[in-house]
């Protein structure tokens, strides 16, 4: 059964907040792996992470914490999917950040120097006893019977097998004949496109041992087309409207063309064989045959150019032609077979690699550096190394990193960039290449007229009003004579409280709470209201205000947010209780997996609650039915699911402190309609949310997903 990667468990509590350097750490390892030397981030770690199928990063430009609260209902898809969620400390330079320039880590050997074209980097052409091919192959030449395929090197390498329980239906080729050194060779290549099934053929193609093509064929999907990747395979809607050639006969038409003991040439041509649900027992397959260390293995357009001298795959076509890759994999087997593993390995490909690789990287580097920029460094700065990234790293090694984003947004030190104008045509690119590249960048932004407008200062202040509401609380009415002290202790028991004032407005007095946690704000409307508090029958509601309007909606919605996922809060702790006490006091409870005890960030003394994690939901939820009444050292407690993860309660305590502001001067603040532009802003967020759920949607199993909210904090 094949293992799948994932990130180890949250951070839960205080520890939510990550820097740059850690997210470089985490995205490095992601991309290169163990073969490449990157180490295991310092904060996390990834499991099976050479069974990732590739890195998306997702960044929202213009768009910080703030606003993930304050379009928390907006962020539908986010919030119900993202399950690892950190505060990403602010940088003034986060692009560059991101890419390795400047991150406080020390390069890995393996990447010392990549940056520079100096000779140092460039390995030198090592004895041929220690090349990859000759340690497969030997020196002397062999006939084509030696580089064949064996079974098993077939099934490591997902060939379609007679016989194998994942081959049913599929067609046998017949070609049983013994193969000698004579044996003809057949290039084979397809074309596909994505559909509802999968992987389906749209174009074949078949060249004979003089390069003649004989088959150059449309073929029609079973299936409805989802992706036709037209950048790569070339096919369009259009052209296989008139179509009428299906699977079958193409499968048909190749069993009769091809003797019983031809040989069949192809680059990775496993997943043309699966595509055409065929079965033939002999192969040559170039990715395999030109052997490379780890298992990597060099790309068919690189192979072409550097073994033959031919430009294939060129991005002034529109897509691949199948008949010019099968002529290219089969002449470069016919070379191989011709020439011998020693005048192959003499050809140092990794060595030519590596030089093309970083010619490349310098030259994308100078391409994305202004123009006056280039020159102000020319006359004012003496000629450095920057520190190499993982994305020259990537580059190096093979890997071309997909990066998306807008016009405007600066893309200096960036090494492939596909520039859209609107955050649709980047989704629709992105769904298209994404598939394609293990490593991605996908920039999505609010726009210039965004930054434009004064938005971005009015809401922090009206996420710090919604919030200070919602932690604000109102109780009465009370008799004239009642004993506030009582009204502290009973309503303290379901959490920490910031302020607690008496209203004398009203004909009784009313008392107005303000908690230091959303579950205690909640805690008291659910359990208090209609409860008797000192001598009195009250009523326990938050302000009427337009920012509250939606609470019960956003509580809700808290409550089923994927990171509340198992967790518990639990009042009416006793302050004397330290975190020992409470892990022995909680231990009997089935499955809990982590105690979080909140603490003052000035004091440092721990708040009168606690959030309990639990490995299951449904150990949450029996928790919470066994604590009814439960009672601590003469203490009742008091319980419900948690609304607020450790990055947002703590949040909240920093928006509170932050200037010595208390809600009471906010709460009576007039109500007012959001304004045109806010409504718009909505809308925007509204359609990211919808834009990053096709894109995850799209993304292969086994994908590290991360999402980005660069926007100062």
């Amino acid at each position: 059964q094949e293992k799948s990667s994932r990130l180890s468990a949250a951070l839960f509590g205080e520890d939510c907040e990550i820097s740059h350097d850690q997210l470089y750490e985490l995205l490095k390892y992601a991309a290169l792996g163990k073969c490449h030397n990157a180490t295991q981030p310092s904060w996390c770690r990834i499991y099976h992470q050479s069974h990732l199928a590739g890195v998306v990063v997702i960044v929202l430009h213009e768009m910080s914490q703030l606003h993930f609260y304050k379009f928390y209902l907006q962020f539908k898809h986010l919030r119900r999917v993202f399950r690892h969620r950190f505060t990403l400390t602010p940088s003034a330079n986060f692009l560059a950040s991101l890419y390795g320039e400047g991150a406080n880590l020390k390069p890995q050997n393996t990447a010392q120097g990549l940056t520079s074209t100096s000779s140092e980097c460039i390995p030198k052409s090592s004895d041929l006893q220690c090349d990859p091919i000759i340690r497969k192959y030997g020196e002397k030449k062999r006939g084509l019977t030696s580089y064949t395929l064996t079974l098993e090197e077939q099934k490591k390498n997902d060939y379609p097998i007679k016989g194998s329980p994942g081959c049913k239906g599929y067609i046998y080729t017949e070609c049983d004949q013994q193969r000698t050194d004579s044996s003809p060779l057949f290039g084979l290549d397809c074309e596909m496109c994505l559909t509802a099934k999968g992987n389906e053929v749209t174009r074949v193609s078949l060249v004979d041992a003089q390069g003649q093509c004989l088959l150059n064929e449309l073929v029609k999907p079973e299936s409805t087309v989802v992706n036709y990747r037209t950048r790569f395979s070339g096919i369009t809607k259009k052209m296989l409207l008139p179509v009428k050639t299906r699977l079958p006969d193409i499968q048909t038409r190749l069993k009769k063309m091809l003797p019983h003991d031809a040989v069949l040439v192809g680059h990775s041509l496993n997943a043309d064989l699966q595509a055409l649900e065929m079965i033939h027992p002999s192969v040559i397959d170039t990715s395999l045959l030109f052997a490379r260390n780890e298992g990597r293995r060099f790309k068919l357009k690189f192979l072409a150019k550097a073994v033959l001298g031919k430009e294939i795959q060129c991005e002034q076509k529109l897509g691949h032609d199948p008949a010019e890759d099968a002529r290219a994999a089969l002449e470069l087997a016919q070379f191989f077979i011709e020439q011998g593993p020693a005048k192959v390995a003499e050809l140092n490909l990794e060595m030519l690699l590596t030089t093309e690789k970083l010619a490349e990287v310098s030259q994308n580097k100078a391409a994305f550096q202004p123009q006056e920029c280039r020159v102000q460094k020319q006359l004012n700065e003496p000629p450095h190394l920057s520190k190499p990234c993982f994305l020259d790293c990537l580059q190096v090694t093979g890997q071309k990193p997909l990066l998306l984003g807008r016009q405007d947004l600066d893309f200096s030190g960036l090494h492939q960039s596909n520039l859209s104008t609107s955050n649709k045509q980047i989704l629709q690119r992105a769904l298209e290449d994404v598939p394609l590249s293990t490593f991605s960048i996908i920039q999505f932004s609010l726009g210039p007229e965004y930054i434009a407008s004064h938005l971005p200062a009015g809401l922090c202040e009206k996420v710090r009003s919604k919030l200070t509401d919602m932690l604000t609380i109102y109780a009465g009415p009370f008799e004239e004579s009642f004993c506030l002290k009582s009204v502290k202790k009973e309503f303290g028991r379901c959490g920490p409280i910031q302020s607690l004032t008496v209203v004398t407005e009203t004909y009784q007095p009313y008392v107005c709470i303000q908690y230091e946690v959303l579950e205690a704000a909640q805690l008291a409307v659910e359990s208090l209201n209609g409860a008797e508090v000192a001598g009195s029958c009250i009523k326990v509601q938050r302000p009427v205000t337009a920012a509250v309007l939606d609470c019960d909606v956003l509580i809700k919605e808290l409550e089923l947010d994927v990171e509340n996922e198992g967790v518990i809060y639990v009042a009416g702790l006793k302050k004397s209780l330290t975190e020992m006490d409470l892990q022995e006091e909680f231990s009997q409870l089935k499955d809990l997996e982590t105690l979080f005890l909140p603490k003052d960030l000035q004091s440092g003394k721990h708040r009168n609650c606690c959030f309990l994690k639990f490995q299951k939901s449904q150990s949450a939820v029996d928790a919470l039915e066994v604590i009814k009444g439960w009672t601590v050292k003469g203490s009742k407690l008091r319980s419900r699911h948690a609304l607020a993860s450790g990055h947002l309660w703590r949040w909240i305590w920093q928006m509170n402190h932050s200037n010595g502001k208390q809600g009471g001067n906010i709460l009576y603040e007039k109500m007012e309609q959001l304004s045109d532009s806010e409504q718009d802003l909505r809308k925007k967020v509204k359609k990211l949310d919808q834009h990053i759920k096709k894109l995850y949607r799209s993304l292969q199993n086994n994908t590290l997903c991360v999402v980005l909210f660069p926007g100062v904090n």
